[in-house]
């Protein structure tokens, strides 16, 4: 595999299997911890998701409200988008990661410590023109992460707290995800983890540190295999939405898409579909998918060394997990 390292946990009913490959650390023959906190990027976007909806059930907030309700001023026509399609990436709005300095660039290096505010990658964003106008087309879907950073700034407008406290009381605590934390400023990964890495001109660079005020809400999480798994089979097994809510955010917001509220699907090459997400936060990359009866999950993260793309064997792997 196009890896440093992995470590993976697939759970087919009461069986658990955990397993490692490859090193923690280059330079070391230091096995990859099985129990290792990773960067889940992207993942962060179903914790999100699961807290807004959350505060639907609860009357708090409907999808249909719009963005200028309860941000005003903040993104233009913001009261044409909504709040479910900035979880279904149909707002349209541009996606700030698109404006940043990417590596090797020295640019993206000098900003490894830099605190970012919301407002000013939203700034970034809005700079541009949308992907598609109007907002909410059935055929219309760009993937933004700007949708979730507006998000995060929707749950603390609808509670009064963080959504980094939202999901720490209301997913974190009550499901015992002891290896999971929103980590805000602080650029390190508390507990046993592999070193993550970037491409550079030089080679690769432990880029396992750093600021992740980069990804707020829509990227920011640190968790475990174990801790993905029991958060995604709480999900999809109805003990943290009402039934419809999760029907809802199983379904894409675009004619054959495959996004739906904060979380995707995919079949695999057995025809068994399977629903979660997965992160690529620069120098790991995770995918945590599970069955419609959460009887089969797999989670499996990676600390890429960018010699190739690591989804095919990733998919190979879901799916071996899965077809069994």
């Amino acid at each position: 595999m196009s890896a440093v390292g992995a470590l993976a946990e697939v759970r087919d009913g009461r069986r658990v299997w955990r397993g490692t490959s490859g090193v923690a650390e280059v330079g070391t023959t230091r096995g990859v911890p099985v129990d290792g906190r990773v960067r889940a990027g992207s993942i962060t976007k179903t914790f999100v998701a699961t807290v807004v909806l959350q505060l639907v059930a609860k009357g708090r907030l409907r999808l249909d409200d719009s963005v200028e309700g309860w941000l005003p001023g903040v993104v233009p026509n913001g009261q044409h988008i909504t709040v479910r399609q900035l979880l279904n990436h149909t707002s349209g709005l541009y996606d700030y990661k698109d404006t940043l300095p990417m590596p090797p660039s020295q640019e993206f290096l000098d900003n490894r410590w830099r605190t970012w505010t919301v407002s000013e990658l939203v700034e970034r964003a809005v700079a541009h023109p949308p992907t598609f106008d109007p907002p909410g087309s059935a055929y219309s879907y760009s993937y933004s992460n700007t949708n979730y950073l507006l998000l995060g700034e929707i749950i603390e407008k609808v509670t009064g707290r963080s959504y980094g406290n939202e999901i720490e009381r209301r997913l974190i605590r009550p499901l015992g995800l002891s290896g999971t934390s929103l980590p805000g400023t602080s650029p390190w990964i508390r507990g046993p983890h592999p070193h993550g890495y970037i491409r550079t001109e030089q080679g690769l660079l432990d880029y396992t540190e750093l600021n992740p005020s980069l990804f707020g809400a829509s990227g920011e999480m640190i968790s475990t295999t174990a801790d993905l798994n029991r958060f995604f089979a709480a999900l999809l097994g109805g003990h943290l939405l009402p039934r419809r809510l999760l029907d809802e955010m199983k379904t894409p917001g675009t004619k054959d898409g495959t996004y739906g509220l904060g979380l995707s699907w995919r079949d695999t090459s057995c025809g068994i579909r399977v629903y979660g997400n997965d992160g690529d936060e620069l120098a790991y990359q995770t995918y945590s998918f599970a069955t419609a009866d959460t009887r089969h999950q797999v989670t499996v993260a990676v600390t890429p060394n960018f010699t190739t793309n690591p989804d095919g064997p990733i998919n190979a792997l879901i799916d071996k997990a899965i077809c069994r």
